[in-house]
């Protein structure tokens, strides 16, 4: 309860600063919350990993979601600040890495005591579109994707990692192959119905070919 009228407060004063146009306090208080709050210093919050940031964030191998929850919101308003400072790198940066730690939330199943982490991801997803996500941003979207039964978003961004050259052939297939034990009606309701799986599974086999022979 302390975390949630914390961050709720936070929040309301990250907006009026907005509104006066004083981003750069805004910034000042994500930096002091971020500071204050995590027994990290914003610095060392903002370099670690993903995985190191969760592992140092957790108690007997238990995420604090509550406190990840916080650190994707604060990362997410510190990067729609810098967006209207026109720091457009920084923000870009702050953005995905919010999306980055919401997904991952999402994927623990994490509480939605703050925020709801699928709503977080699909709000960043749209402030995103109009640009070229990371590898590994989009390594953790397909498994998103993957995880909430939305098969073919996944195999959309399955096919931009191949374009990227970024994930195998053998990779997809096995992506495939795990789909293939799924029943008929979860395929169907994920957008890949089985034949279609098995036509992607027989065009990564046949560009496979290609590839080799070229």
């Amino acid at each position: 309860m302390r975390m949630i009228s914390q961050m709720t407060e936070a929040i309301g004063q990250i907006m009026n600063l907005r509104r006066e146009r004083k981003q750069e306090e805004g910034l000042l208080v994500i930096d002091e919350l971020l500071d204050k709050e995590f027994r990290l210093s914003s610095k060392l919050i903002r370099s670690l990993s993903d995985d190191d940031l969760i592992k140092v964030m957790s108690t007997n191998g238990l995420p604090d979601t509550d406190h990840l929850q916080a650190i994707a919101i604060l990362l997410k308003q510190e990067a729609l600040l810098q967006a209207e400072l026109g720091k457009e790198t920084e923000s870009f940066a702050g953005y995905v890495r919010s999306l980055r730690l919401f997904i991952r939330l999402s994927l623990l199943e994490a509480e939605p005591t703050l925020v709801q982490p699928d709503d977080e991801v699909r709000d960043l997803l749209e402030t995103l579109r109009p640009f070229e996500l990371p590898v590994p941003a989009k390594r953790l979207l397909m498994e998103w994707h993957e995880a909430g039964g939305r098969f073919a978003d996944m195999e959309n961004i399955m096919y931009e990692l191949l374009e990227d050259m970024a994930l195998s052939a053998a990779d997809a297939a096995a992506v495939y192959e795990r789909l293939l034990l799924l029943d008929d009606g979860k395929l169907v309701q994920g957008g890949l119905p089985r034949e279609e799986i098995r036509q992607g599974l027989t065009d990564l086999s046949v560009n496979h070919m290609r590839s080799e022979q070229g």
